[in-house]
């Protein structure tokens, strides 16, 4: 019963916020699937990507409240990936079809492509972007690889996850933007030389004093310590 409750409540969160799927190309010509939760009068956009696995089913609870901090969301399906409450990657199923990769790696272009998707049809004046398990790592990449484009990053439970060393770190050194890393508990060891390697004037981490999550699902709800980590995150972005 509170599970059906829950689902009750996002969906009128969502439906409020006036939600809409959107589909637009990659890089390779992909057409990839995102979802936009619009904030009323507001200018930031926040783009989120989803772990391993899952899709833009991540963030259909965290967006809304996101939407309520003054931003706007752009939840997007990479081609790695699958499905999460209730939601299938699009971008996924399409790409198998297509005989295209879906390594971690093969994302990336992903990320590229929804970044300038963003810019170029919202023209927002400020974008974030953030990410959750392989994809927190990406966006590490992309901040370092394209130091002046988006404003701040955030990072849920980076690590080198690619078969390549430091593939992550050495982009993550040529950082310059605001920067926020937050993981489980046990998971600092993944992404400490990461984090040292970014020369971010502002730079900060959290980790929860509980055992805490893996990667943006620790924002959820169902966690008794996702409040934990909404305030290191609420406060980082009253940073950038």
């Amino acid at each position: 019963m509170k599970s059906i409750l829950t689902s009750v409540i996002i969906f009128l969160t969502v439906s409020l916020y006036g939600q809409k799927t959107i589909d637009f190309p990659s890089k390779d010509g992909l057409m990839m699937t995102a979802d936009l939760y619009e904030a009323k009068e507001s200018d930031p956009f926040i783009i989120l990507f989803h772990q391993a696995g899952w899709s833009r089913g991540e963030y259909v609870e965290i967006a809304p409240k996101l939407n309520k901090l003054g931003y706007n969301c752009f939840a997007v399906d990479q081609r790695s990936g699958g499905s999460v409450n209730d939601i299938t990657n699009k971008t996924n199923t399409v790409a198998k079809t297509e005989g295209k990769q879906t390594e971690f790696k093969d994302a990336y272009q992903d990320v590229e492509s929804a970044i300038a998707y963003v810019k170029k049809t919202y023209k927002p004046k400020k974008i974030i972007i953030w990410g959750s398990s392989y994809s927190s790592s990406l966006v590490l990449k992309y901040a370092g690889d394209h130091p002046d484009v988006v404003n701040g990053v955030l990072s849920f439970s980076p690590g080198e996850y690619f078969g390549e060393k430091n593939y992550i770190t050495s982009s993550a050194a040529n950082i310059k933007i605001p920067i926020f890393i937050t993981s489980a508990q046990n998971e600092k060891k993944s992404w400490s030389g990461i984090y040292n390697a970014i020369n971010a004037e502002k730079k900060q981490f959290f980790l929860p004093e509980t055992k805490g999550n893996h990667g943006s699902r620790a924002l959820w709800e169902r966690f008794s310590d996702n409040e934990s980590y909404w305030k290191a995150v609420k406060g980082f972005l009253k940073t950038i």
